[in-house]
């Protein structure tokens, strides 16, 4: 090729290049698109108790500081929060209140990602167990194992013939409303110990025999929990490590759920400030967010 020829194609190619390269330059980067995060379940992803308090649905008690506002304020998701104090599986498809839609209603084709805890209130399960351990366990002077001396297999026999049809129906809702988002089921943090701590016994006065049997049923509602989410294709967020040593006998500042009594929160046996955190930060983990 002549030398003028080449000159030629050389300064065509190097004046094409600096076009494409201010061109580029020029072009904004388009901004990452923020999750579009729908957060659904019960109290303890309501964050009842836990200040301050969201006031645009005062009867589900949620908080603003709860662990789907940590996830979204540290992930920059889009979120809208339906979780509800008391739900049970059967509010997902329909109204909890009349003021308070089906939580399956703030899903669509478009909702990327899903949170959740529920189970825990359907036949009563926490609070029955937790009441009934503990007014065994005052009568008893904490001997013994009164609580489960009366109601053997009970609390279990109910949660593997009805909560577990009902959160695989639960979760079905779900994914039907919402079949591109990932969904995650969180596990409920421990609430007591796996022994009994006698120093415990004014903030959460479960009979020393009874302190394994309550959380022995919070292990099998966890396992049944997992179970529904693996079957219909969620994610299961396992606290059974993460939370061992932050149960509601542990002190402020490393217990994760308020005791029964004399708690800093006016929702006892639930999560507070902290443990809201540490579900959020265990569910990104999981995830793989942030």
């Amino acid at each position: 090729m002549p030398k003028s020829a080449l000159r030629h194609v050389m300064s065509a190619s190097f004046a094409t290049a600096g076009a494409l390269a201010l061109s580029l330059a020029g072009t904004p980067a388009q901004a990452a698109t923020p999750l579009d995060y729908a957060a659904l379940g019960d109290s303890y992803s309501a964050g009842s108790g836990v200040l301050p308090v969201d006031l645009s649905s005062p009867l589900c008690l949620r908080s603003t500081a709860n662990y789907p506002h940590v996830l979204a304020s540290r992930t920059g998701a889009r979120l809208t929060d339906v979780t509800c104090g008391a739900a049970q599986t059967k509010d997902f498809t329909q109204a909890q209140y009349p003021t308070v839609a089906p939580q399956v209603n703030a899903l669509d084709a478009e909702t990327d990602l899903v949170t959740l805890t529920i189970g825990g209130n359907d036949n009563g399960t926490f609070v029955n167990a937790v009441t009934a351990c503990a007014a065994a366990g005052v009568l008893s002077g904490g001997r013994g194992s009164p609580c489960k001396d009366a109601n053997g297999t009970s609390f279990d026999d109910r949660i593997d013939a009805s909560t577990y049809p009902a959160l695989k129906a639960a979760l079905g809702s779900v994914r039907a409303k919402a079949p591109g988002a990932r969904v995650a089921v969180l596990g409920y943090p421990w609430i007591t110990p796996a022994t009994a701590d006698p120093s415990c016994f004014a903030k959460l006065p479960v009979a020393t025999g009874d302190v394994p049997y309550l959380r022995g049923i919070q292990a099998h509602l966890n396992a049944v929990v997992r179970r529904a989410a693996e079957e219909t294709g969620a994610t299961y967020v396992d606290f059974s490590r993460a939370s061992d040593g932050h149960d509601a006998c542990k002190p402020v500042g490393t217990r994760w759920i308020e005791p029964l009594l004399f708690g800093n929160s006016v929702v006892p046996v639930h999560p507070n400030a902290l443990g809201e955190r540490r579900m959020a930060e265990q569910t990104m983990s999981v995830l793989g967010l942030g």
